[in-house]
């Protein structure tokens, strides 16, 4: 059996590899926009991009645009690299490069080769995804610690805490997302958590505490956020015909959001403040 013929079945066997287009010897990654001076996509001032496809269907997701796979620009990670190197003296200490979407890990193996470059020149990187494709299940679990290697932070969205209710928000359970974050923690990668707060559905002081408690358990956590709902993206429902399917839910008010920081102690997650690139949970173990 050839290499290419075990690739093909291996990749059967788990769908969540998928396989990318290469050109000039590198895997190209289908790329949805870019952001130069990314402010809230991780620490410091970021260059960021933003990855083309998206397994989950969020029912409050504001860029719809970037569901659909396999389309967008075509871009290798010296494109990339090359691009962002124009903004290196505006990151600072703690900037860099963060790659977001849609969701990242549907290019996983794009994330790596790009990730590894960044690392070799110095440059900080940040994983913003939503975790659903993570699986310890090979080959994907082996690919991923290898992007890990590369990658000093991650921002992860906890969409819903209770995992049917996560399913009627975005289509999928969160079993496995939950899983990443307490794998994420046993091995003190650091990372953001961050709560959409949406009226009516995760805007719930019960399921708030289960999400607080939750958090708890997890020792890697430098900064927790509560992302209020917002509706700017609805427009671009109307221009793909698409249902928008929480129409008359309204953003949540400042009150709201002061009562959802608080219950998930937001404020007792202070790492993001003296965080640095190379710095593990495991050698600043939280109490």
């Amino acid at each position: 059996m050839s290499t290419e013929t075990r690739i093909r079945k291996t990749r059967k066997r788990n769908p969540r590899l998928r396989p990318l287009p290469m050109r000039d010897g590198q895997i190209e990654g289908y790329v949805h926009s870019i952001e130069t001076f990314g402010a809230v996509d991780g620490p410091g001032i970021r260059f960021v991009a933003f990855m083309q496809g998206c397994n989950m269907r969020c029912k409050f997701c504001h860029n719809p645009d970037t569901w659909k796979k396999n389309v967008g620009t075509k871009m290798t990670s010296d494109e990339i690299l090359n691009q962002a190197l124009s903004y290196k003296d505006f990151w600072g200490d703690k900037g860099g490069i963060t790659l977001s979407g849609g969701e990242i890990l549907l290019q996983i193996e794009f994330a790596t080769e790009l990730f590894t470059k960044c690392k070799k020149l110095g440059i900080s990187t940040c994983l913003d995804t939503c975790g659903q494709p993570f699986t310890r299940r090979e080959p994907w679990f082996s690919q991923f610690n290898k992007l890990l290697d590369v990658t000093d932070i991650l921002l992860l969205d906890i969409k819903h805490i209770n995992s049917e209710e996560h399913r009627k928000l975005t289509g999928y359970p969160n079993d496995n997302i939950l899983d990443l974050a307490r794998y994420l923690s046993e091995i003190g990668k650091p990372m953001w958590v961050r709560q959409v707060l949406i009226p009516t559905i995760t805007d719930n002081d019960k399921f708030l505490a289960e999400t607080s408690d939750f958090v708890k358990t997890l020792h890697n956590v430098e900064k927790f956020e509560v992302l209020p709902y917002h509706t700017m993206g609805v427009h671009k429902y109307a221009e793909m015909g698409v249902k928008y399917r929480l129409d008359g839910i309204e953003p949540p008010s400042d009150e709201h959001v002061a009562n959802a920081q608080k219950l998930l102690h937001c404020a007792d997650y202070q790492g993001y403040q003296t965080w640095k690139p190379g710095d593990s949970t495991l050698e600043h173990p939280v109490s």
